[in-house]
């Protein structure tokens, strides 16, 4: 079933059932590109989190209205809000990392400039790729039907990351260097539920020791993501995959 985000100010409920409109770029894709039809069923979520499991029942060419058939809760959220700060890679491995990012239930997205970032963008290009990266953001939200549309944040320095990330419960930061899985199991299962997480992962090359310092001494702790090197895409998807694993609600 697809599913697509809306406004509250959308929906129109009554004591039993209600409307809903559709606008915006959403209206040329249900009619031109899934070409669906009134009488077919999609769910609808607010900016609230409340899903609408709803029926098409007209179309114009600014709106899709429909019947709402049942409100309810989707219960795809974490109980923690997790942040990821992506050392900002080559290519197009930011799209990657940002789609797998919102499958596994994070809030949030941030596009850090490193020591080693090797990606130079002035800031007319910077903000074209955040755009863009959103775009992948509010995809990926639709396809693993998540409540929320995880933002995209502007690029920022190490440094600004590291100030912003303070005010978080837990910070987390995978080193290639740090020894003992065991501990990294601790840490995890430590981990609180409702508290907000910080999780920082080097570009490729990773982080340079004196980041390393910096971030723990604004409180990080370093973890081991096993006896292997991994990308930089590899290990975002790996610790959110075990955060995923051990946060998420049975």
């Amino acid at each position: 079933m697809y599913r697509f985000f809306i406004q509250s100010g959308q929906v129109r409920l009554k004591e039993t059932g209600g409307s809903l409109s559709i606008t915006g770029s959403d209206v040329n894709h249900i009619s031109n590109v899934l070409r669906m039809k009134v009488g077919e069923v999609i769910d609808c979520v607010d900016e609230t989190g409340r899903a609408y499991l709803s029926r098409i029942s007209s179309f114009s060419d600014q709106e899709v209205t429909c019947e709402i058939l049942e409100v309810h809760d989707p219960k795809t959220e974490l109980a923690n809000s997790i942040t990821l700060y992506m050392g900002l890679p080559k290519s197009d491995k930011p799209e990657l990392i940002i789609q797998k990012a919102v499958e596994l239930g994070a809030d949030r997205i941030v596009p850090v400039v490193t020591r080693y970032t090797v990606v130079k963008l002035d800031q007319k290009k910077a903000e074209k790729k955040r755009q863009r990266w959103q775009a992948v953001a509010e995809a990926a939200a639709k396809q693993s039907k998540r409540a929320i549309i995880p933002e995209v944040a502007g690029i920022m320095s190490f440094r600004e990351a590291l100030e912003e990330a303070k005010d978080l419960d837990v910070l987390l930061l995978p080193y290639e260097r740090e020894e003992g899985i065991s501990h990294t199991r601790k840490v995890i299962r430590d981990i609180q539920k409702g508290q907000s997480l910080g999780v920082f992962v080097g570009p490729e090359g990773g982080f340079s020791r004196e980041e390393v310092d910096q971030a723990v001494a604004y409180g990080a702790e370093t973890i081991s993501l096993g006896h292997r090197i991994l990308r930089a895409e590899t290990a975002c998807i790996t610790v959110l995959g075990i955060l995923m694993y051990e946060l998420d609600a049975d």
